[in-house]
């Protein structure tokens, strides 16, 4: 009876131990799957995000060039009669009233300060993707030394643990990314 109880016991024992180590794996795995889906979160914020950054800079540096072009063509008109000058005096004022409404809507008519700010935003997408895939290779270090060490060696092999390679780059990727073309 005795030995009966000293071999259920080292069996329970060892039910528990393999229950302990295969969780821990299981954990281990999905923080792996966790970490890919964050850089899949990270990858459609700059694909969605990038372009209509540059267009609206793009947008707006037009926009304000045109306002410039127009402001510069009509004082730069010489040797007109006085009929003619009133007549552009009054486009010119119509013009100026259009950048006053536009420099209330946005403090500042300068299209250099939204390429500034399109800068910061490329960085920050891009350090937030660039945390995202440390992230990844510190959970993959993590699980595959989980894997490795004994005792879990024993229970990851019959299990189907196999070691994840870190992320690397693509050779493409090593290539500065084009903004405008």
């Amino acid at each position: 009876m005795n030995t009966t109880l000293i071999i259920s016991t080292l069996i329970v024992i060892l039910l528990i131990f393999i229950w302990v180590i295969y969780n821990q794996l299981i954990t281990a795995r999905e923080s792996i799957n966790e970490a890919l889906a964050g850089i899949d979160v990270q990858l459609k914020k700059r694909f969605e995000l990038i372009p209509r950054l540059v267009e609206i800079v793009k947008g707006y540096t037009n926009y304000e060039a045109e306002t410039f072009e127009k402001v510069t063509a009509l004082r730069s008109e010489d040797g007109k009669d006085m009929v003619q000058k009133e007549k552009e005096d009054a486009g010119l004022n119509l013009v100026s009233q259009s950048i006053k409404v536009t420099v209330e809507d946005y403090p500042e008519l300068k299209s250099n300060t939204h390429f500034l700010e399109l800068m910061k935003e490329l960085s920050i997408v891009e350090d937030e993707l660039a945390m995202s895939r440390r992230y990844l290779n510190g959970t993959i270090r993590d699980y595959n030394t989980k894997i490795g060490v004994f005792p879990n060696l024993i229970i990851a092999g019959p299990f189907g643990f196999k070691e994840r390679p870190f992320y690397e780059i693509e050779s493409f990727e090593r290539e500065p990314h084009k903004i405008f073309e």
